[in-house]
């Protein structure tokens, strides 16, 4: 079976440190953490940034920053968020892809995020899949719900999105799509039989729903962005902590860990060197 491809979700922009003292915010913690990450055995990571009093940004100078930090420790695959944080406007949103890194989510459409709305207008999901395209830069399609499949679908009929599709279903956010088997199956079937695909499941839902997704063949996101706990009321006291779970549970059932490079292999991303 193909090697397991591992994404730690380092920060996100939700989690304070209130909630968790393990949550890097600054460029140094956050390079830190990712390198103990990449060595446990994550791949990708997915990169959010927070400002000076730890709230989240898409500035592009910090994610410069903090991306220039990571790469002197190790070579992981960066990916961008450009969900940013709920309210941000899609020009805000779209900044770290100018910087070119290997990656950027690109979600497929709008869903209701807990009593807030996640936003993303067909023409804005066009304007950042031109963008990715004209820097080239990887899209994976963040897909809430199964109807965004089909929405992701389109860009490629458009000619928006080329090359080898990846996708990540992000799965038990309250007014997303639920985190059940059942849920994650139906939706793995709706995308190309050559495509490539990662669940994220959020909260308690993370550890299930990754133990589902190996011997289907698929990929895994975990980290403190989904999920801060290692076990019901005990804190992870990182990210790699849970990358490192799901690297002992890929080994009981065959799997083999990729490296950066064999992510970049697999899902079709050319080297710029």
């Amino acid at each position: 079976m193909e090697k397991v491809i591992i994404t730690a979700a380092v920060v996100g922009a939700e989690i304070t440190k209130e909630q968790t003292p393990y949550l890097p915010t600054t460029p140094d913690e956050i390079a830190i953490e990712v390198e103990k990450a990449s060595k446990a055995g994550a791949a990708i990571v997915h990169l959010h940034v927070r400002d000076k009093d730890g709230l989240p940004t898409q500035d592009k100078a910090i994610y410069r920053e903090t991306i220039h930090k990571i790469k002197e420790r190790t070579d992981i695959i960066i990916q961008v968020s450009t969900g940013g944080s709920i309210g941000m406007t899609p020009e805000e949103r779209i900044q770290p892809v100018t910087l070119q890194p290997e990656m950027a989510t690109l979600t497929t459409g709008t869903v209701n995020f807990g009593e807030e709305v996640f936003l993303n207008r067909p023409q804005d999901i066009r304007m950042f899949a031109k963008v990715m395209g004209d820097y080239g830069v990887k899209p994976e399609f963040e897909i809430f719900d199964v109807g965004m499949v089909n929405n992701a679908l389109h860009l490629v009929k458009e000619g928006l999105v080329k090359g080898h599709l990846h996708f990540d279903f992000v799965m038990g956010v309250p007014g997303g799509i639920g985190a059940t088997a059942k849920h994650l199956l139906h939706m793995v079937e709706h995308i190309p039989k050559d495509a490539t695909w990662s669940v994220a499941g959020i909260g308690r839902h993370e550890l299930p729903l990754g133990m589902i997704a190996l011997p289907l063949g698929g990929h895994i996101r975990v980290g403190l962005e989904d999920n801060i706990y290692y076990s019901k009321g005990i804190l992870a006291k990182g990210n790699d902590e849970l990358v490192a779970r799901i690297v002992r549970l890929a080994k009981e059932l065959g799997r083999d860990i990729a490296s950066p490079n064999d992510a970049r292999k697999i899902l079709g991303i050319t080297s710029r060197e």
